[in-house]
């Protein structure tokens, strides 16, 4: 069973910036490609940034490109979430996925598996 552990939310400041952590366990995660969603109250679950299993090749929502980075470490098998200048839209609960194979669309929700309980953040003007 392979479990997803996400943290660094929190409040930050519109403009300031925030790196976000999800730790994985188990021994393949270098196997897999991940991605970073989130859902706001009230919307439903949406695409912020995936990464391939190498991490050679990023994906990035329109709304975050530009400002937010994703990025993996196979050794710590750990996956990053840059946040920088974070804007009060970006307010929600960020959840890391893991995909349940290799190729495929990174932005689709049902190509996830694998979920953690999610981080909040909060972008205050």
């Amino acid at each position: 069973q392979v479990q997803l552990v996400e943290s660094g939310g929190g409040l930050v400041q519109a403009g300031g910036s925030l790196r976000l952590s999800c730790a994985a366990s188990g021994r393949t995660f270098s196997n897999y490609g991940m991605g970073w969603f989130r859902q706001a109250p009230g919307k439903e679950r949406e695409f912020v940034a995936a990464v391939s299993s190498s991490g050679r090749t990023t994906y990035y929502a329109d709304s975050v490109k530009g400002r937010f980075t994703i990025t993996r470490d196979n050794v710590r098998n750990t996956v990053y979430l840059q946040m920088n200048s974070p804007k009060p839209e970006d307010t929600a609960l960020y959840y890391c996925g893991r995909r349940a194979y290799g190729s495929g669309d990174y932005s689709r929700e049902v190509e996830y598996v694998y979920w953690g309980q999610g981080t909040q953040v909060t972008v205050s003007s």
